[in-house]
C-alpha cells in the first residue's frame, strides 16, 4: 500500500490548565487525507450497535468498528465487540502515531459521523483498562467538527475544531480533569470519520469513547 506522507510544520501545545493536549493541523497532507477518507469509508466493518441504558435500547448516535490486536475485545451495555484485525492503513497509520507519540498502540475505536445528528456525549478516555495518564492519538478526516473541552470541577470550557487530516494528542492528566465530547448540528455538514488509537492494558469490560 502506498506510504502516506506526514507534514508536522504546523503544530501547537493548547494552553489548558491540568492538561496536554498538541494539535497537528495538517499532520496528514489535504490529498492523501481524501484518500485515507475515501478507503477507510468504504473498507471498514462499519457497524450501528444498540446499547442498553436504564432498561431500554437507544441507537448510538454514529457507526463505529473497533479494530486492534487480540485480546482487545470489550463489552458494556449489553454489547460485546471483538477486535478486527488490522486494515494495513489503519496498520500504516497506527505506526506513524506511534512514532510521533513515543507510545505504542494495540486498538483503534473508528468512528464515522454521517452528519450533524451523529455526535459524542461528553465523557473521559478515563477506563483503567487505559492506566494511569494515557495517550490517546485522534486523527480526524472528512467534515471539522468542534471538539468541546469541559473541566471537571470548573467547568471551564474550550473548543477545538478538528480540521481535515488534523491529528490531536491527548496525553497526561488530561483525562483525569477534562471530558470532551462533540454535539450536534443543525447544520447540513458532511461526514467525518475519527480514528482513537489507545493501548488497552487488559480485556476492556466496558466502551471506550472517542472524540
Amino acid at each position: 500500500m502506498k506510504q502516506f506522507t506526514f507534514d508536522l510544520t504546523q503544530n501547537s501545545d493548547i494552553p489548558l490548565p491540568q492538561a496536554n493536549i498538541r494539535y497537528f493541523s495538517h499532520f496528514i497532507q489535504t490529498e492523501q487525507a481524501e484518500n485515507v477518507l475515501r478507503i477507510l469509508t468504504n473498507e471498514l466493518q462499519w457497524r450501528q450497535d444498540y446499547i442498553r441504558l436504564y432498561g431500554r435500547e437507544h441507537k448510538i448516535p454514529r457507526l463505529q468498528a473497533w479494530y486492534g490486536d487480540v485480546g482487545t475485545d470489550y463489552q458494556y451495555s449489553g454489547l460485546k465487540m471483538n477486535p478486527i484485525p488490522w486494515h494495513p492503513l489503519l496498520l500504516q497509520l497506527k505506526k506513524r502515531c506511534e512514532v510521533e507519540c513515543a507510545t505504542l498502540f494495540n486498538s483503534v475505536l473508528c468512528n464515522y459521523y454521517r452528519d450533524g445528528q451523529d455526535s459524542m456525549g461528553m465523557h473521559s478516555d478515563d477506563e483503567s483498562e487505559l492506566g494511569i495518564e494515557p495517550t490517546i492519538a485522534s486523527l480526524s478526516f472528512g467534515q471539522p467538527r468542534i471538539l468541546i473541552f469541559k473541566h471537571k470541577s470548573s467547568g471551564k470550557r474550550h473548543k477545538i475544531e478538528l480540521e481535515h487530516g488534523s491529528l490531536l494528542v491527548m496525553a497526561g492528566a488530561t483525562q483525569t480533569y477534562w471530558q470532551h465530547g462533540i454535539d450536534k448540528t443543525r447544520r447540513n455538514v458532511a461526514p467525518r470519520l475519527n480514528l482513537t488509537f489507545r493501548h488497552i492494558k487488559r480485556v476492556i469490560k466496558r466502551v471506550i469513547n472517542s472524540v
